[in-house]
């Protein structure tokens, strides 16, 4: 599984449409091949600061959707509503056993 956050600062006055794009698409990209989870998140110190978090089944998968008729035409209407560029990344579950300070696993 592969876990994609994308972090969005948004021009105050566009917000509204912001949300209004998204609320629009949600469903359809949660339908996309290998979509497992989406939810849009706000930060609680920046009202015009957004985060999407989206879990999908592989890297493929996401790949396929931002090649997509969907992707095309959601992202770019993102984007000109931006502030500041966009952070993006994709993270995993971790498999890494936790250590004690002798470095034995606990």
């Amino acid at each position: 599984m592969l876990i994609r956050i994308v972090r969005m600062t948004f021009r105050p006055e566009q917000i509204s449409e912001f949300l209004e794009l998204f609320h629009a698409s949600e469903d359809h990209i949660r339908h996309m091949p290998g979509c497992r989870f989406l939810e849009l998140w706000q930060d609680t110190n920046h009202a015009n600061v957004y985060c999407t978090h989206s879990h999908w089944e592989s890297e493929e998968a996401l790949n396929a959707y931002r090649r997509s008729a969907l992707f095309g035409q959601v992202w770019p209407a993102t984007k000109a509503l931006f502030a500041a560029p966009p952070l993006a990344f994709s993270v995993q579950p971790a498999s890494v056993s936790v250590t004690n300070s002798a470095g034995v696993g606990s």
